[in-house]
């Protein structure tokens, strides 16, 4: 799937910025079914997807704490239900939703989806689909550094755990998206298109592309 146009091919293009949290299961939700939208529209237009980050709990401890614990803590007698839920709309994407495992920052993970975006769109998107089936499906930690390097060697980012090895690479990017793009919204995930079109929420694919109807007419 190309997700950055480099060739010029006539076809409009449509730009997506997504605010995200790569703990946020409606996040991985919306990201599954944009893909399909642009599966069913890649011979109408070209893309170029970019993912921004967002915290959902600025404060979560680096170390991680337990996530069934974390949610119940959070969500008392609703917790239940929203693991329920999250169950049956993961299995609708033909996935497995697990609740084991620890949550916890995800500084890191936002840092190393900035440094895959210098590597390329595709590469970034990709990142994104890994960090996400690991933390949601297959009990990864989002703040365990062999995870994240293992997910970034996956999709050929290259020089991850170099780059995660100072604290610093990639914070004052982080820092500066958070602001551009997150600091008017309140919850993720978030979808821009072509600058101006909003959507919130993990939104069916017909709704993506009624939205990319709309840009690219718009851009007329």
């Amino acid at each position: 799937m190309a997700l950055s146009a480099s060739n010029n091919t006539g076809k409009k293009l449509i730009r997506v910025d997504i605010s995200s949290d790569t703990v946020c299961p409606w996040c991985f939700v919306g990201k599954r079914n944009l893909d399909k939208a642009i599966a069913l529209s890649n011979d109408k237009y070209d893309f170029e997807i970019r993912w921004h980050p967002f915290f959902l709990n600025p404060s979560a401890p680096k170390e991680g704490i337990d996530k069934i614990e974390y949610y119940r803590n959070k969500f008392g007698s609703q917790a239940e239900q929203i693991h329920s839920r999250m169950t049956q709309v993961f299995k609708g994407l033909g996935l497995e939703y697990n609740m084991s495992g620890l949550t916890g920052s995800t500084l890191d993970s936002h840092r190393l989806i900035y440094f895959a975006g210098l590597q390329g769109l595709d590469r970034q998107h990709n990142l994104v689909e890994e960090l996400c089936l690991g933390y949601f499906t297959q009990e990864k930690y989002i703040g365990d550094r062999e995870f994240l390097v293992e997910s970034a060697k996956k999709v050929a980012v290259e020089g991850a755990l170099e780059f995660l090895d100072d604290p610093n690479n990639g914070l004052n990017e982080v820092n500066e998206e958070l602001q551009k793009y997150s600091a008017n919204i309140s919850g993720v995930p978030h979808f821009v298109i072509n600058g101006k079109h909003q959507l919130s929420g993990g939104q069916p694919p017909d709704v993506f592309l009624r939205a990319f109807h709309v840009a690219a007419t718009d851009s007329s």
